[in-house]
């Protein structure tokens, strides 16, 4: 078997980290034809050069080919890997700046400048997804553009065949198994939540990779290794230790909010450090010489997205290193159906999912602590109320959509955000 695989957002510097992936895992993911496409056409000469050595060095036998349009990159694809950013980089600096000007965190996926980010991208990927269904409608689409939840929620809502991936899950399966000093592969974690607002309520240490039982160790990492979790999370220990469970570093948004607002304000956005790396990463890989991706990748994010990617796709499309072998177990984002009770179905949840060919399908949960089932709940309204206001636009839904977050929640706070958000993205939006 002999596959396509296209990249929408090819362009992007953090690109060679899934090429080197897909490179090295090549037994999994027997890939024939690679397509990047951007409408960046210089950056994307630039990534699809170093594409192409990184595949020569590592002697993989695909053809990378590069384009900007969007119908031709996706025509006859077996998968089509979604990583843009609608607005770049300035809109990402954008998106950290002005809701802080209102006492609310500046972040690119939660809060108004998530918001923002959703308003912006989900028309473009329906229009990117519409493509897709055209030119091969049993193509699979894997979202990894934020946010993530809601994005998915938009393409499965719309009918499409499509799973979300985040590298949070697999972060914290490589973390765990660092400090236990076992393989990934031995690591099975109980995660539940949304998309970036979620927990390890359980890790168990399997004798065999895809065996059943285990061992449960959670307190044996939070008790030996807590204060270097602590570290990692940005979070009090004594906290997490009373929790029980290890929180996705995202929920220090939500824990110690008015704290990193004054953080951010006082370092400056994350946009700013990001776009100086892409700028020294585009200049290394103009070099002809450069045929690995860069030590300073790793800056710039998404540590393990390759190999998560590798083994969604691999587990979607049947081309694992033993095919027939059965299903795999992932921590992706797809559709709720019942699995959580205290949400809608079309609830998009982020947990654990047996993968193959036939699809992806989330494996029963336990009941979800009130503590953590309050928070899911808040934020999948907001979630739903944000999908509305991409879909449908209108300030009053944008202001609904606010008041509902639960790091806003307040109607004078709201109707400000409201204001800046659409001052600083009527470029991007077709009803502003």
């Amino acid at each position: 078997m002999s596959l396509k695989l296209a990249i929408v957002g090819g362009g992007s510097t953090y690109t060679p980290e899934l090429i080197d992936g897909f490179a090295r895992l090549r037994d999994s993911l027997p890939i024939g034809e690679l397509v990047l496409i951007d409408p960046a056409a210089d950056r994307l000469e630039l990534v699809g050069g170093l594409a192409r050595r990184i595949f020569a060095k590592q002697g993989h036998p695909a053809r990378v080919t590069t384009t900007t349009d969007v119908d031709a990159g996706v025509a006859g694809a077996d998968a089509v890997l979604l990583q843009l950013r609608v607005g770049g980089q300035a809109a990402r600096g954008e998106d950290e700046s002005w809701p802080l000007e209102c006492g609310c965190v500046g972040q690119e996926t939660t809060g108004a400048g998530g918001l923002a980010k959703a308003l912006r991208t989900v028309p473009v990927v329906l229009d990117i997804a519409e493509r897709v269904r055209r030119a091969n409608p049993q193509a699979w689409i894997v979202d990894f553009t934020n946010p993530v939840g809601i994005v998915t929620r938009a393409l499965q809502n719309a009918g499409h065949k499509a799973v979300g991936l985040c590298n949070v899950a697999i972060g914290f399966q490589r973390k765990f198994a660092r400090h236990l000093g076992v393989a990934p592969e031995l690591i099975r974690l109980d995660h539940v939540g949304l998309n970036h607002l979620s927990w390890e309520r359980g890790v168990t240490l399997l004798d065999a990779p895809g065996a059943a039982g285990g061992r449960e160790v959670l307190p044996e990492l939070l008790g030996g290794f807590g204060p270097e979790i602590a570290e990692d999370l940005h979070l009090p220990l004594p906290v997490i230790r009373r929790l029980g469970v290890v929180p996705s570093y995202y929920l220090r948004y939500f824990y110690q909010h008015d704290v990193v607002v004054e953080e951010l304000r006082a370092s400056g956005s994350r946009a700013s450090q990001v776009a100086e790396i892409e700028r020294q990463l585009l200049e290394m890989y103009a070099d002809p010489a450069l045929d690995t991706k860069p030590e300073l990748l790793a800056q710039r994010g998404g540590a393990f997205y390759s190999e998560a990617a590798v083994q969604l796709i691999a587990a979607l499309l049947g081309t694992g290193a033993t095919p027939g072998a059965g299903v795999d177990v992932q921590v992706v984002n797809t559709r709720n159906d019942g699995i959580l009770p205290f949400l809608p179905d079309d609830a998009v949840i982020e947990v654990p999912a047996e993968v193959d060919a036939d699809g992806v399908r989330p494996l029963p949960q336990r009941a979800v602590e009130p503590l953590f089932a309050g928070l899911i709940a808040n934020v999948t309204a907001y979630e739903q109320l944000a999908l509305e206001a991409a879909l449908k636009g209108g300030r009053d839904r944008v202001f609904d959509a606010l008041l509902a977050h639960p790091l806003v929640g307040q109607i004078e706070l709201a109707d400000q955000l409201t204001d800046r958000l659409l001052a600083h993205n009527r470029a991007h939006l077709a009803w502003a």
